[in-house]
Parts: C-alpha cells; sequence; structure tokens
C-alpha cells in the first residue's frame, strides 16, 4: 500500500515529497516545479522503484525468540553513548545522535532522554522537545513518526553532482 508522508518546502528553494511504501521509503527533493513534474511520471516510477525494493529484500526469514526473564537488566552505561561535557541541550542531542548509537538507527525522545540523563544531563521533557523541534527546524536533524512515536537521526548533507 502507497501512503504519502510529506511533501512541504524545507528550505527557500527546495521542496520535497516522500512516499512510503511497505518498509521502503522514496523522497524527491528540488525545485518545486521539478518535484511536480516527477510526481506526475510517480506511477511509472513507482513500478521501477518497488522492483528496485523487491530484489533487495531478503529470501530468506529468521525467526528470534527472546526470553526476557534470563535477560540481564543493562546499566545505562553499558546502554548508552559517553559524551563529553556540551555547552546547551541542543550541543548534547547533536553529540549523542553523532555516535554510533545515535546513527545506528532513528532514537525516540525517551531514547535521548535517556542517554542524556546517563551522561549527567538533565533537561525537562518540553526542553528537549522545544530543542529537538529547533533542530528540525534548522535542518540539522531529522524527525518522522512511527508506532513509536516520533524519531529523531542527524541531516545528512546532500551533495547536488
Amino acid at each position: 500500500m502507497n501512503r504519502v508522508v510529506k511533501g512541504s518546502a524545507r528550505a527557500k528553494g527546495v521542496f520535497a515529497f516522500r512516499v512510503k511504501m511497505g518498509d521502503y521509503e522514496v523522497e524527491i527533493n528540488g525545485d518545486r516545479e521539478e518535484v511536480l513534474k516527477t510526481i506526475k511520471e510517480l506511477p511509472s516510477l513507482m513500478a521501477d522503484v518497488y522492483r528496485a525494493f523487491e530484489v533487495s529484500k531478503p529470501k530468506t526469514m529468521a525467526t528470534l525468540t527472546v526470553k526476557t526473564a534470563a535477560a540481564k537488566a543493562e546499566t545505562p552505561v553499558e546502554k548508552y553513548p559517553k559524551i563529553l561535557r556540551v555547552k546547551s541541550c541542543g550541543d548534547a542531542v547533536l553529540k549523542v545522535l553523532e555516535t554510533d548509537w545515535g546513527k545506528w538507527r532513528p532514537r525516540t525522545v525517551a531514547e535521548l532522554k535517556g542517554a542524556l540523563k546517563a551522561n549527567g544531563l538533565r533537561y525537562p521533557g518540553r526542553t528537549l522537545a522545544g530543542v529537538l523541534l529547533g533542530l528540525v527546524r534548522k535542518g540539522r536533524i531529522r524527525r518522522w513518526k512511527t508506532d513509536a512515536g516520533c524519531v529523531y537521526i542527524l541531516a545528512e548533507e546532500e551533495v547536488l553532482a
């Protein structure tokens, strides 16, 4: 099932349109006119994109069973990254997301708050939410909604050829 996730102006003169197909997502961005022209060609493009994703799907599946009773309780030191001193909440969030832990997968607000707390940094939830929103608006981090809530990851610098 195809579902439009986002179509918005991200920066002056740049227009982005994102489509999600199952577990995969495709984003088209550029000048508004170019993106809208490409969207008109979307039905034929999506068939190609779908075939490309089908090729990359794993052919075999594995089932993993985890016993929660036998699992060790992780300490915050093991679970979260260690960061050096920071000047602000925003700086702390960026440093956490720059670690392997932050790059491995997008993180929820609760995970980010836990990582900051593990480093001795305690920011109120509203402060953290405001800082995350500001970093999203500045284009420093990216946010999208999942079943678990909003997740955040560092924004990648795009190189135009």
